[in-house]
């Protein structure tokens, strides 16, 4: 199965990503990291405009895991809201302040651990309405 084929088969991380554009995440990134993780096969990376805007994205997102009978394996950061992650199982989310986001290259570690080469850097992965 191709890359394409896996994303287009992953019911939940499709909802995820409708999720995060429904809190209007900025610079969603997904990475494709089952080849390479033994905990996950995708990481969304995205961030949001202030502290309080990713605590926002955040409880969305566990609102609406809850009410689509999605486990919740596991969340830190939401006190603080600088860097939130979301362990949803074979979907993991961090959730970023920009500058945070930068300091840690948190898109270069996710993207060597993907196997993705800069020619393969992946774009703007939010779905369009």
């Amino acid at each position: 199965m191709n890359k394409e084929e896996n994303l287009a088969e992953n019911v939940k991380l499709e909802a995820v990503l409708t999720w995060l554009a429904e809190k209007q995440a900025d610079n969603i990134r997904v990475y494709d990291v089952a080849k390479s993780s033994a905990y996950t096969d995708f990481i969304v990376v995205c961030e949001g405009t202030a502290d309080l805007h990713n605590k926002a994205i955040a409880n969305h997102l566990l609102d609406m895991a809850k009410e689509n009978k999605l486990q919740v394996l596991g969340k830190a950061g939401l006190d603080f809201g600088l860097w939130v992650l979301l362990d949803l199982g074979d979907v993991v989310i961090h959730i970023f302040m920009p500058q945070k986001r930068e300091y840690y290259k948190i898109d270069e570690l996710f993207q060597e651990l993907a196997g993705l080469g800069d020619e393969e850097k992946i774009d703007d992965q939010a779905p369009t309405a």
